[in-house]
């Protein structure tokens, strides 16, 4: 029989813990449930550990994807199940998750859907933008990139650890490595609740950092993907800047400039295609041993 370690990442949230792990505790009383108590100042540790929680605490905050890692390491469990602390998700699902990931597969996420489950409208285009850009990618379909809520297998997930985050982009990164890796993800539609005090995500300082995640994404899936279109365009440009200067000025000359794209089209090629060699080495040692 599979055991099942539920692990929390919390930042400041001493008003939401207490009561969220009294009701996974009454749920699942068998499950290990681990709190990485991410430099909080507000007594989040000791609220959880009140509430029953085994409390592993880090002096300062490192960030979400850092203590993901953590209560990784720290967990017993052969199925870790990760979700927030702020209130959002609701533990009832945690069975719900389980019962999908028993079907055969590797990771389960809880998908939210619509905007009423998405902190802004802001965020809900992101996400969106993100959910299509990753589907593209894989050819499959992604309701949910970035969700935190997830059931996974422990040993597999341990394997990626080393290509983690410490920020929030953990989820894409692990999710985006077992599609690579060729491991069976699942997608479970969830609602998710308005989320309890302030987030830790601001726009205007993430907004640069979410967009990187996309890129983030075709590395490490398949850079050629990326790459490659970009290639065509550059050198695209090139033949057409060719054609234009001969067109008007009635001269087949090879200028400088079409040179310069074209040259610049096989570079952007031969770039993703060395990526994409890395990115095979990257993924060729990844094994995981089965009791």
């Amino acid at each position: 029989m599979l055991t099942v370690s539920i692990v929390v990442p919390a930042r400041n949230e001493a008003a939401t813990v207490g009561s969220l792990f009294e009701r996974i505790r009454a749920d699942y009383s068998d499950y290990e449930l681990i709190v990485i108590d991410d430099g909080s100042t507000d007594g989040t540790g000791e609220a959880a550990a009140a509430a029953g929680a085994t409390v592993v605490t880090q002096p300062y905050s490192k960030g979400n994807g850092a203590a993901i890692k953590r209560g990784a390491q720290a967990a017993k469990g052969d199925v870790l199940v990760f979700m927030d602390a702020d209130g959002q998700h609701d533990p009832a699902d945690v069975e719900r998750l389980l019962y999908k990931y028993d079907e055969g597969y590797d990771l389960v996420v809880g998908a939210r859907s619509g905007l009423s489950s998405q902190a802004s409208v802001a965020r809900w285009g992101a996400n969106s933008f993100y959910n299509k850009f990753a589907s593209w990618m894989v050819g499959q379909p992604i309701d949910d990139l970035t969700s935190g809520f997830r059931a996974v297998n422990r040993r597999k997930f341990l394997s990626f650890l080393y290509l983690l985050p410490n920020g929030f982009s953990y989820p894409t990164t692990s999710t985006m490595a077992f599609y690579r890796a060729g491991y069976s993800v699942a997608f479970l539609p969830i609602k998710v609740a308005k989320r309890d005090g302030r987030g830790h995500i601001n726009l205007l300082r993430d907004g640069l950092r979410f967009l990187l995640i996309i890129f983030k994404i075709g590395t490490l899936y398949s850079p050629l993907k990326v790459y490659f279109p970009f290639s065509v365009i550059t050198a695209g440009l090139g033949v057409f800047n060719y054609l234009a200067t001969a067109i008007m000025s009635d001269s087949w000359r090879f200028t400088n400039m079409t040179a310069l794209l074209v040259s610049t089209g096989v570079i952007i090629f031969l770039l993703g295609l060395l990526s994409e060699q890395l990115t095979n080495l990257q993924y060729k040692d990844v094994s995981v041993d089965e009791d």
